[in-house]
């Protein structure tokens, strides 16, 4: 599948890979100043943004879009940079097809499988009454129960596109509620990417556990560990400089 992608900035290809919900625009601020010195290429993944819908989400198939995607723009081998479920991608992409990958780069995700935490927000955003005529306040007050964090529902209602008619959802709801199993897990790889590797954790986040640094280091022999202080989850969101300042190094790193 070729993905929606927006591109900015000349020299050697850095890829941007989104989370779960998110998109390419995203990564705004942080693409901006990477291609000031690269060529940076934000993708939305399938089922998010401005790209096809597609039944399957596993790893190996999105990785396999990127793939495409960048064979098309004549964009490898690439840095590829992902986040959450774009690291997962990143990280099945690098192992799959690891000369495609001249470093990987991963924010706040480790190769393991996470409980289901997150289906209560597809099923939330499945279960809102879209009509016509509604506006963003009325959408995140019938969003508030279900899910009480408002900036996630700000996060979430970044996907909701207001017209003339009812809004409607840019998001393959229904093909992410079907995936969630193949998304909050990661299948097993017999190879390993031997390239640089950095993975990133935010100080507040327990998305990257000590305990599954062996895990990383078997699959990515050159795994380095950093943290973004002052930050959870959402790193490169929450200090965008603190994540810039440990990865711009490593882009530039020989």
């Amino acid at each position: 599948m070729r993905l929606n992608t927006v591109e900015m900035g000349a020299g050697a290809p850095v890829v941007l890979l989104h989370g779960l919900f998110g998109a390419a625009q995203n990564w705004g601020a942080i693409q901006k100043r990477l291609a000031t010195g690269h060529r940076v290429l934000a993708l939305d993944l399938r089922n998010h943004g401005a790209s096809p819908p597609g039944p399957s989400m596993d790893y190996p198939v999105m990785a396999e879009d990127v793939a495409e995607t960048l064979t098309a723009l004549g964009a490898l081998p690439a840095t590829v940079v992902g986040h959450s479920m774009g690291g997962k991608v990143a990280m099945a992409l690098a192992l799959s097809r690891p000369q495609a990958v001249a470093r990987l780069a991963v924010a706040d995700i480790a190769p393991v499988a996470y409980p289901p935490a997150l289906r209560a927000y597809v099923t939330a955003m499945r279960e809102l009454p879209l009509s016509p005529g509604m506006t963003r306040r009325e959408a995140d007050a019938a969003l508030a129960a279900a899910v009480p964090e408002a900036g996630i529902r700000a996060f979430l209602l970044q996907n909701l596109r207001f017209g003339a008619d009812a809004p409607a959802w840019r998001l393959g709801l229904d093909e992410i509620a079907a995936a969630m199993p193949s998304i909050e897990g990661f299948p097993e790889f017999d190879a390993r990417y031997e390239g640089p590797a950095l993975f990133l954790s935010g100080e507040r986040s327990d998305y990257i556990r000590p305990e599954h640094q062996g895990l990383i280091r078997a699959l990515f022999p050159a795994a380095r560990f950093a943290t973004v202080p002052a930050a959870g989850h959402w790193v490169h969101a929450e200090n965008p400089e603190g994540f810039l300042t440990l990865l711009e190094p490593f882009l530039d790193s020989g």
